[in-house]
């Protein structure tokens, strides 16, 4: 298995900390809002690559952290005249239930930043205490020039980042790079008791802390967004091993989400929040959209590529649906089709694995699934084509395979039952089994006018019922957000 490594910038091969375990820490959202699609794609990109660890047999301890304290949750619960942290409680638990829909399975520890305050004091403490920070009026400062390496994540010198980067003037920093440990209180901010006086964490140093308390001195992968490079892990690099510890050592960065090939962000004004979205389009076609461009790759968001994202995922569901429907037919007489399958499902599971060792590439392995769906459509479609023990054998170990990394992989195929609108496509299911079924009696007694009278009406509703050896599927030709079809 090879990682690309913002850290080295190529390619490495996997080698963890300890055999067939995984530490990861990835930086979760400020929560002073509802998440959007660009927030989404981090969270949906690494839940998959937890998820292809575990598949691939490691054990996996997996933070996410809620940034509760910051100048934005401050002033958003001035606007709002509610506390801070009761503002970051309220979007956090709006987070769980805009990932719980996107199949997003929760952390092993979510930690957040109010309640590792005496972790960072501490973390902050050592730093001044081994010359790399110091203290000014209250405010803690890390300082960049203490730190040899800075700069070495993003690949840039002090003076190029000095140059680039938009800094705050203060005249009481040591370099304009230097960045804030710990700050001071305002008057009637929220704050916390310190040995600097009053005051609260900067936002670098929670996740150094953090990922120390419940990870270790040395733990394999952080990840985050690509806009997270520089300051935010650049700065994590520098104050954690200036503490002697290791920190990560593989740094895996989600390109950005744009719009018109801008970033897509709350302050920029163009950001679409996932609850808006999901009222459009359905959570897997989503969660499907940000998983069929690589991760590292940008990715340009318009309602069209999600109409696009649910006819392409249709054609995955569908196929599951009709392997559930003829592992449920009665056996007919022998023939030759298993060994067939059974070699589709072997190159399924090749190409899959190859492309997501090959830096998780989610594209790739999307492709493998629907080369599989449809060579397995080809077979069973097939006039020749019967249900025997054999088949049935193959046919499950098929069904088991695009379960296994269409579903508990790649995190497609869920059940999103309490959704109101798919109890409501539950239903249509239902009418029209009873009305195929109907159809298929009135054919039967040679009732063909009754039969294409059903057939006739049905389309005039954008209904189009297709006959085959294996029964009859009906497709549904126009939805309000483009075509879908089901069997």
């Amino acid at each position: 298995m090879k990682l690309y490594n913002t850290l080295t910038r190529k390619k490495e091969p996997l080698e963890t900390i300890e055999a067939n375990k995984v530490l990861m820490y990835i930086c979760g959202p400020t929560t002073y809002n509802f998440i959007h699609l660009g927030n989404a794609r981090p969270i949906v990109v690494f839940d998959t690559i937890r998820r292809y660890f575990e598949y691939r047999g490691y054990s996996v301890t997996y933070v996410q952290n809620f940034t509760d304290i910051d100048d934005k949750i401050i002033n958003k619960a001035r606007e709002e005249g509610i506390a801070p942290l009761d503002l970051a409680k309220k979007y956090i638990e709006e987070y769980f239930k805009d990932a719980d829909k996107l199949n997003v399975k929760r952390a092993d520890v979510h930690p957040r930043v109010s309640e590792h305050i005496d972790d960072i004091i501490q973390m902050v403490d050592r730093l001044i205490a081994s010359g790399a920070a110091y203290e000014v009026d209250g405010d803690v400062y890390f300082d960049v020039r203490e730190f040899e390496g800075y700069g070495k994540l993003s690949g840039r010198s002090l003076d190029e980042l000095k140059a680039g980067a938009r800094i705050q003037v203060d005249e009481r920093k040591k370099n304009p790079l230097d960045f804030a440990l710990w700050k001071k209180a305002k008057p009637g901010e929220l704050s916390w008791n310190s040995p600097w006086g009053q005051g609260r964490p900067g936002w670098h140093i929670e996740c150094s802390a953090m990922s120390l308390k419940y990870l270790g001195k040395q733990f394999d992968i952080h990840g985050g967004g690509h806009d997270l490079v520089f300051p935010h892990h650049e700065n994590e690099i520098a104050q954690s091993q200036a503490c002697g510890c290791g920190f990560a050592r593989y740094w895996l960065h989600n390109g950005f989400i744009t719009v018109n090939q801008e970033k897509m962000s709350k302050s920029l004004g163009n950001f679409f929040l996932v609850r808006e979205i999901l009222e459009k389009f359905s959570p897997d076609a989503v969660r499907f959209y940000l998983l069929a461009t690589h991760y590292r790759s940008p990715l340009d968001f318009d309602d069209e590529k999600l109409v696009v994202a649910t006819k392409s995922l249709e054609k995955i569901k569908n196929l599951s649906t009709t392997l559930s429907k003829l592992l449920e037919s009665p056996v007919q007489q022998e023939d030759k089709e298993y060994n067939i399958i059974y070699n589709i499902v072997e190159d399924l599971e090749r190409k899959f694995t190859e492309a997501m060792d090959d830096d998780f590439n989610t594209a790739l392995a999307i492709a493998a699934l629907f080369d599989f769906a449809r060579e397995i459509n080809g077979i069973i479609n097939s006039p020749s084509f019967v249900i025997t023990e054999k088949t049935k054998e193959a046919l499950n170990k098929a069904a088991a395979a695009l379960k296994q990394l269409g579903g508990n992989v790649l995190g497609l195929l869920f059940d999103t039952k309490d959704d109101p609108d798919k109890a409501s496509d539950s239903l249509a299911n239902d009418l029209m089994d009873i009305l195929i079924g109907v159809r298929a009696h009135a054919r039967q007694q040679k009732l063909w006018a009754f039969a294409d009278k059903i057939r006739d009406e049905l389309k005039e509703k954008g209904i189009v019922l297709e006959d085959s050896p294996q029964g009859t599927k009906w497709k549904l030709l126009q939805k309000e957000q483009g075509d879908g079809s089901r069997s």
